[in-house]
Parts: C-alpha cells; structure tokens; sequence
C-alpha cells in the first residue's frame, strides 16, 4: 500500500466475482452509500479478464484473483458463484483481509459468522466486531425479508400461526438463470428445445415447488438454507413459520405470501402500522403494491397486509424485495461496522 494510502482514512476493496449480478450490485452499493474506498479491484474468472467496467465513473478492468491483485486489500466482497468462490477462498483468506461472503460458499466453514444488520437493529441484538475478526456471510435475502416482517408483527400481537409461500427468481442462480430464463421463454414462443441446464426443467411459463435433480442447488437446498439462516438471525425470539420455497419465471425479485394468525384479536390496520418503519414501505396505491416490477432497484421490501376472507384472527400478508440489492446492502452495511476498528492496510 502507497505511503498516501496508508495515512488517509479510506481502504482498497476487492469484489470477486465483479462481473456477477451480485458483484455488480456490490459496486453500486459502495459508490452509492460513499464507501470510504481509495480503490476497487474487480476480480472473476477468466472468461471476463479484461472487461472494462465503470467503477465510480473511472474505466477499471476485471482481473484475476491472484495474491498480486489481492495484495493490500482491507475488504473483500465474494460474491462470485458459490462454486467459484469454494475454490479462490484459500487465495483470499491468505491476503488477509476483512471478508465478506455473499456467495454462501462458506456456509460450513466453523469460523463464519452469520450476519442480517436490518434484523440485528430490530431486535436489538448488538455483534461485537474486534480486530481480528472472522469472515461474514450474509444472510439469504428471503430470510432477512421474512425475519423483519415477523419480528414486527410480533410487536403488535403474539404470532400463532405463520405459514410462507416464497417465490424464487432466476436471478439467484445468477447471469446464468436470467440467460437460461430468457432462452427457454423465445425457445417456447418458437417452438424449440428448452435449455434445462440450469433449472433442470422448463421454469419458463411455469411455477413449481418440488426438487430437481438437475437444478444446482435444488430448490430443497435452497428451502433449507433461508430455514437455518432464519433461525439464526432471529435467535428464538421470532416463531419458526412453515416455509415452502416455489420456482417462479421471473428474472428479478423474491415475493413472500405470509399467512398469519394472531393469538390475540387486532386489526389490519394495527399490523400495517406496525410493519411500516425502516426498510419496509407498506403499499396501498394500486401503482406501488409488491410486485415484482415495483421492486426491481429498489432498497425497500414491500408490503401489504389484509384480513383472511375466513377471519378468525387470520390475516394475509405479502411482500416483494429485490434480492440482489437486500444482499448487497446488507454486506456493505457489515463493512461499514468493519471500518470502525480495520487498520488500514493489511495487518502485520
């Protein structure tokens, strides 16, 4: 690191994974929220060295991760390809920098640290953060989303039942599944083999919820994943609801069908006050209610709430969030907390 660098407060940052949706999104999100950054590497695979991107209005080439180009780095974003980054992950723990994991590459690793800051802040719970600390990764959008949604509900009356429908879009499998997505949709219109790589059968013009054997990872794994991160976030503070995870063919944005029933009597209107705060937007205008379309760019989960037709204490809720932009918030957000005590440069 520069001697100017060393002496100034800002830190040089690394995005694995730069040519990625997440690894894009992680860019804005910095250049947005003004990152104290001196400089931005962008780092992916092979088959993008060379791509010129824009990185706070200056042309920056993608590289590889290599030591060279990871030498000096304070932060570390992996947000590359869950496979992709199982294999650099030796390469990057070994420059020595702040790690932060979107990938969900280091789900097993013991030294991990789990974080959601939207959740924390509204629960309460404090996350020490020391100079030696250990790699985060953040947690699954949808079960961010779902957790805060939950834990205000909660507020206003005890939850007795929670059952989810959670609807996955082709963004989570990153360019692939948006690539995938488009082929099978002109290939259908056309009447032409349907590409089945990434999802493992048609997911164009089709929902489904059973695990396929060719979709990596299944729709179980994913299921699975937003259930253990759930729990972990809300710490047993939140009732564990009934989660079922759904494939739907749309390129961005989760939606979440939430039915709810309360052990005490309480209004619709009771609930949506108390839903409404940071990070949730409750919509009632017909041209801002969750959807995929209203949500896509957006750093809000949206939400509407009403009375089950059945009544009895039943209310249904449902909300909308962009999954990329939750994740990369949420990782920028645990950096920002990092700056606090991260020497600048590498620690010797």
């Amino acid at each position: 690191m520069s001697p100017s660098a060393k002496k100034s407060n800002l830190f040089r940052v690394a995005i694995v994974g730069a040519a990625a949706l997440k690894g894009k999104e992680v860019r804005d999100v910095l250049s947005e929220r003004s990152f104290p950054s001196i400089d931005i590497k962008l780092l992916d695979e092979e088959d993008v060295l060379g791509q010129l991107e824009q990185v706070n209005d200056e042309p920056t080439f993608i590289q590889g991760v290599l030591p060279e180009h990871l030498e000096g780095v304070d932060f570390t974003f992996l947000a590359a390809d869950e496979a992709y980054v199982a294999k650099k992950w030796a390469t990057v723990r070994d420059a020595g920098s702040e790690i932060i994991d979107l990938s969900y590459a280091l789900e097993n690793n013991t030294d991990i640290v789990l974080r959601a800051p939207w959740v924390e802040r509204e629960m309460g719970f404090v996350h020490p953060v020391g100079l030696q600390s250990a790699p985060v990764m953040v947690a699954h959008p949808a079960a961010v989303a779902l957790a805060l949604l939950l834990a205000r509900l909660q507020k206003a009356a005890p939850i007795q039942v929670a059952s989810v429908v959670i609807g996955q879009p082709a963004s989570e499998y990153g360019r692939r599944g948006l690539d995938e997505l488009h082929d099978q949709t002109v290939n259908l219109l056309s009447f032409q083999p349907m590409p089945t790589a990434v999802f493992g059968m048609q997911a164009s013009f089709n929902v489904y919820a059973q695990a396929v054997d060719g979709a990596q990872p299944t729709l179980a794994e994913v299921e699975a994943r937003i259930v253990r991160h759930f729990k972990a976030i809300v710490q047993d503070k939140v009732p564990m609801p009934a989660i079922l995870l759904a494939q739907t063919p749309v390129f961005h944005g989760y939606t979440i069908a939430v039915f709810v029933q309360t052990a005490t009597p309480v209004t619709a209107d009771v609930l949506a006050n108390a839903l409404a705060g940071p990070h949730v937007v409750i919509s009632a205008e017909p041209q801002e209610l969750p959807n995929n379309v209203n949500i896509a760019g957006g750093s809000d989960i949206l939400a509407s709430i009403r009375p089950d037709g059945a009544g009895g204490n039943g209310f249904w809720l449902f909300a909308a969030c962009d999954n990329l932009r939750v994740s990369a918030i949420q990782a920028i957000e645990c950096a920002e907390e990092m700056v606090q005590t991260r020497p600048r440069g590498q620690l010797q």
